[in-house]
């Protein structure tokens, strides 16, 4: 039996390549310097074994595959350039060893690939065509982020990060796509990238990567997206979106059309503009697959959304707890106003409490400090987690907020801010693409305890 050793295992997507490896009949262990849910449960549920020393020895027949997150300064590098070991990316293992027979829809833009391959999946799977995915988030209608699938047709969340220390390309790269969605494009992952133009020259190799015969699926009005095309593109492209340059694909209101004619609404359970958008990119591309779109749009009304994709987490003392991935200006624009249209079309009312946590490179670095006020301005009121080795001051930056803001220097002072402010009706929105030491949970499990002391008392 082939045997693969994982370093940095516990990441969305080396955790998923660990699953898939393992239905394939690799034996399969890895490492990483720390794990938590939803890949530890995922990887502990598929029995592959995972280590949190970086430093133990390298096993000796297994080839080693890279995450992205490993830096050329561990000393587990060190060890793997030194020795005799093969070794590879997560990206190339997969290109090489999985999705080099496969028909590939890969999804990617700024924002919203996780949702739309989650979209995009479901579609195809309620037209029995039992696709395989691997998606950067776990999808409530299948309940893990990667299978194998049972015909030719893979999914993937197409991340334009760089695959390894040794491979600055884009992730993407290596994917082999037939057909592929760019949602949107803005500028990222400042650790990476100098400025957005270097990124939209590797969106630009990627299309060089679609056959004559594939699809572009390319949002509308983008000029970001428009500039890759300018670079060259060989295959058809269908724009989607809400204005008349969206063709074939377009939305009006809910409503949704089809080459000049009606389709019919986006089903209710399809949340906030931007994932209705989501969606119509989702039936572009499975149209392409050989899905029929009313039968596409019928099966969106049984998608069940992602997780930390606007997750309820549940409500204690009155107050709901929602969950969610967004840290850039776009997406925490995008994730406020879809909560509030929710919170209108349930007839709720109550406040917004927007909690954000800097925690991406780029918004450590300061990238976006300039409009982040803008993207909180709808918020109620906003709690800004403010640590001390933060390279710009949040409280200066979004001074534009007021009172309404506060900005706390650690987790428990965040904590402590909900507290004091949360009231029964209140709607917490936590948004943070890391762990935030579980501040969720611990404003649930803290109203809960502070509501049955308070009942006790009465």
């Amino acid at each position: 039996m082939k045997k693969i050793h994982i370093l940095g295992i516990a990441g969305t997507f080396m955790g998923s390549l660990a699953q898939l490896a393992k239905a394939m009949g690799f034996e399969v262990s890895g490492r990483d310097h720390a794990i938590y849910p939803p890949m530890s449960d995922q990887l502990e549920k598929a029995g592959i074994p995972v280590q949190t020393d970086m430093d133990a020895p390298l096993p000796q027949d297994a080839e080693i595959i890279v995450g992205n997150v490993m830096r050329r300064d561990r000393p587990v590098i060190n060890e793997l350039l030194s020795g005799f070991f093969r070794y590879r990316s997560g990206p190339q293992w997969l290109g090489e060893e999985l999705l080099c027979d496969k028909f590939v829809l890969a999804v990617a833009g700024t924002h919203g690939k996780t949702t739309t391959s989650s979209m995009l999946a479901c579609i195809l799977d309620a037209a029995g065509m039992q696709p395989g995915f691997l998606i950067g988030g776990v999808p409530a209608n299948f309940g893990v982020s990667a299978r194998l699938g049972q015909t030719p047709f893979f999914v993937i969340e197409a991340d334009e990060y760089d695959t390894a220390f040794f491979d600055k390309r884009s992730k993407f790269l290596h994917y082999r796509p037939r057909g592929v969605i760019l949602n949107n494009l803005e500028f990222d992952h400042a650790d990476i990238f100098p400025d957005l133009a270097a990124i939209e020259r590797q969106f630009a190799h990627f299309l060089r990567l679609v056959p004559n015969q594939g699809l572009v699926v390319m949002a509308a009005d983008t000029p970001a997206l428009e500039r890759v095309l300018a670079q060259g593109v060989w295959s058809p492209v269908a724009r989607f979106g809400r204005t008349d340059t969206a063709q074939p694909w377009r939305l009006d209101g809910r409503t949704v059309w089809l080459e000049g004619a009606v389709l019919g609404d986006m089903p209710p359970c399809i949340v906030g503009a931007h994932n209705q958008r989501n969606a119509l990119a989702a039936l572009a591309l499975a149209r392409f697959a050989g899905v029929p779109p009313e039968q596409g749009l019928a099966a969106l009304a049984q998608f069940k959304g992602v997780a930390r994709r606007l997750q309820n987490l549940g409500t204690a003392a009155g107050v709901t707890v929602f969950d969610d991935f967004a840290h850039h200006p776009t997406a925490i624009f995008e994730t406020i106003a879809a909560l509030k249209a929710h919170l209108a079309q349930m007839q709720q009312t109550g406040r917004v409490i927007a909690v954000v946590d800097p925690r991406s490179n780029t918004m450590r670095a300061g990238v976006h400090q300039t409009v982040l006020a803008d993207a909180l301005q709808a918020a109620d009121s906003i709690v800004f987690y403010s640590p001390p080795d933060l390279a710009w001051q949040p409280r200066v930056a979004l001074a534009a907020l007021g009172t309404r803001a506060q900005f706390p220097t650690s987790v428990d002072a965040v904590l402590a801010a909900l507290l004091a402010l949360c009231q029964p009706g209140d709607h917490v929105l936590v948004m943070s693409n890391g762990s935030f030491d579980g501040v969720h949970q611990r404003l649930l499990s803290a109203l809960l305890a502070g509501s049955a002391g308070l009942a006790a008392v009465n």
